[in-house]
């Protein structure tokens, strides 16, 4: 098993579910990613998403295009995530999982990108954009590398395609919670609740639910896994919290925020 199903069995065995939490490389800068993500697996991570910023991040609301936009003036690029990511492994035992976009990875040639991330400690990737009708030669590479593809899911994607996209997913399935891109919402609509419970059924159990887009506190998160999930995905909350908080209690407010999270996976 990968490290990202072996994390899901061993929070099963707890009686927990996961709590995922999202990190923008190279933003603030590469030494602030480096302590964000120590701070997010001190504050009860259990897998960590970080993002590999893109000049047109389509699937991503303002916080996180923001966050894109100013690590790639920094000079992120695919060499120094590669050495960020090395430098993190080395701090950190947690899954790791890449988010970016296909244009990005096949630019790269598919084999030289996934060898390399996986080399540099990357457990599985997320593509938003990868079709699956497209990526018979992506499955392939990232299998041969024993790595997880996790595919996405929305409220409006029929019983069949959750079901042809379940057999194609490992690690977990990810359903963006609500229509449109990523970012915080106030209360989420009766719609993204049933899509939870119809893709909980659907899946069967076959492999794990995760939840993203817009959960934007412990309220939300619970709300979330009670409703089926088997892991909620913080993203834009974290960055807007980064964004917000002065420098020298950044750290401090993400590790406490975080375990308010985690809290929620955890059966009382």
């Amino acid at each position: 098993m990968s490290r990202i199903q072996d994390k899901f069995s061993e929070l099963k065995s707890k009686n927990q579910k996961a709590f995922i939490a999202y990190a923008m490389a190279g933003y603030p800068d590469d030494k602030e990613t480096i302590s964000t993500v120590k701070s997010l697996v001190k504050g009860g991570a259990d897998i960590i998403e970080l993002g590999l910023p893109f000049s047109d991040p389509l699937a991503d609301g303002p916080v996180i295009q923001n966050a894109s936009f100013r690590a790639l003036q920094k000079g992120m690029n695919f060499d120094r995530f590669v050495n960020l990511v090395k430098k993190i492994r080395k701090e950190i035992s947690v899954p790791l999982v890449l988010m970016t976009y296909t244009n990005l990875v096949y630019s790269h040639g598919y084999d030289k990108f996934i060898s390399t991330v996986k080399k540099a400690g990357i457990d599985g990737l997320i593509l938003p954009d990868m079709s699956i009708e497209e990526s018979d030669h992506y499955l392939d590479v990232v299998r041969k590398n024993n790595m997880d593809a996790i595919f996405l899911i929305s409220p409006n994607t029929s019983e069949e395609r959750i079901k042809r996209i379940s057999n194609i997913s490992s690690g977990f399935v990810y359903l963006v919670s609500v229509y449109g891109t990523t970012g915080a919402q106030q209360q989420f609509q009766q719609y993204t609740l049933d899509a939870i419970k119809n893709a909980k059924k659907t899946l069967g159990g076959k492999i794990p639910l995760g939840v993203g887009f817009g959960v934007n506190n412990a309220e939300q998160a619970k709300l979330i896994l009670q409703t089926g999930a088997d892991a909620i995905i913080v993203a834009s909350a974290f960055l807007r919290l980064i964004e917000k908080t002065p420098k020298t209690k950044i750290q401090a407010k993400i590790t406490t925020f975080a375990k308010s999270l985690k809290k929620t996976t955890i059966s009382e």
